[in-house]
């Protein structure tokens, strides 16, 4: 049977850290909680279950919080854990039944996060695969009967564990506050956070935060380093952000490049609204049409469904054409159902 540390780290989070504990702390052999500065009673509860509870102030980066937690741990595997997560009966069972038979040569475990959808987080699937599990420690083997090399890429276990995610706010603006500092200390923007920004922005920014971040997105249009989708992603942002400014003539050309570059599902609807804010909802009715069923979204899954489907049955009504409103509606319905 492998040993597991339990590694959080926290801030005011006495609403929901005794739910979460209270589901996972005895499948533990060891828990270690890092506070990041809570006002509230977030230690005194994190005390109740562990004394290996330690204070980090915060440097604006949830890695640094991370790597310190991790370097607190001392058992065969950690566990990572935020405090609005939940683990029912069912899933405690299948955890244990891994716990017991995880096959020593697996790197990391990934579990199933479910309702991943609540307050417009940065997601847009209910259901995922996230990695939870990780080997403390990892060996290094060889590979290859000639020619070996040793093996560098790590062994990920999918199970089929379940974690229940139950936030109790948004927490939006303290993540795209975070990229914001990045941008002003000029680090380093990979694929992967590249992406994260621009898709929590579509999924929960509000207008503030788009025009805060067009000078980003704007200048990462002009890095040559960027990859093709990179500047598709890039393009949705400033076009939106324009938008917000009523800026149309820039505006016009970020959503003409994407065009150009191939387009997306939220381009497509951006260029819908245009067209509605024009009062020309016949236009508005093609872009929304294109952003339903003849592009893929780049970062919004609803840009590609709900949103255009609602948008059109909309435009129909208002041409006075029912029966059309009539058959995006099912559309929408069906949409609606398939996302529950």
């Amino acid at each position: 049977m492998i040993r597991i540390s339990l590694c959080m780290i926290v801030k005011n989070e006495e609403a929901v850290l005794a739910r979460c504990l209270d589901s996972i702390a005895d499948l533990m052999d060891e828990i270690i909680i890092v506070d990041t500065g809570s006002m509230d009673k977030t230690k005194e509860i994190a005390r109740r279950y562990t004394n290996r509870v330690y204070e980090f102030p915060w440097t604006g980066s949830f890695s640094d919080a991370r790597n310190y937690s991790f370097s607190k741990a001392s058992m065969e595997y950690i566990y990572c854990a935020d405090a609005d997560e939940v683990m029912d009966e069912e899933n405690r069972d299948k955890f244990k039944m891994l716990k017991k038979g995880l096959l020593p040569e697996i790197d990391i475990v990934q579990m199933y996060y479910v309702n991943q959808m609540s307050y417009n987080t940065v997601y847009n699937f209910n259901k995922e695969l996230r990695p939870k599990l990780y080997k403390r420690q990892r060996s290094f083997v060889w590979e290859g009967t000639i020619h070996e090399a040793v093996r560098l890429e790590p062994l990920v276990y999918d199970s089929d564990i379940e974690i229940e995610h139950h936030p109790t706010s948004n927490h939006k603006s303290r993540d795209l506050a975070a990229f914001e500092k990045m941008y002003k200390d000029h680090l380093p923007f990979n694929s992967r956070l590249f992406h994260m920004y621009a898709q929590e922005l579509y999924l929960s920014g509000d207008p503030g935060d788009f025009i805060r971040a067009l000078p980003f997105f704007a200048e990462s249009i002009e890095d040559l380093s960027r990859k093709p989708d990179e500047i598709m992603e890039a393009c949705c942002v400033c076009a939106k952000a324009c938008r917000n400014k009523n800026d149309y003539e820039q505006f016009l050309q970020y959503a003409l490049k994407a065009v150009a570059l191939g387009s997306c599902s939220e381009i497509c609807c951006e260029l819908g609204r245009y067209y509605d804010s024009k009062n020309d909802v016949t236009q508005a009715a093609v872009w929304y049409y294109n952003a339903a069923f003849e592009t893929e979204s780049a970062l919004s899954a609803r840009h590609h469904t709900t949103l255009p489907l609602s948008a059109l049955v909309d435009c129909y009504t208002e041409m006075e054409m029912p029966e059309q409103a009539a058959r995006y509606k099912e559309l929408l319905t069906e949409a609606e159902k398939a996302k529950e």
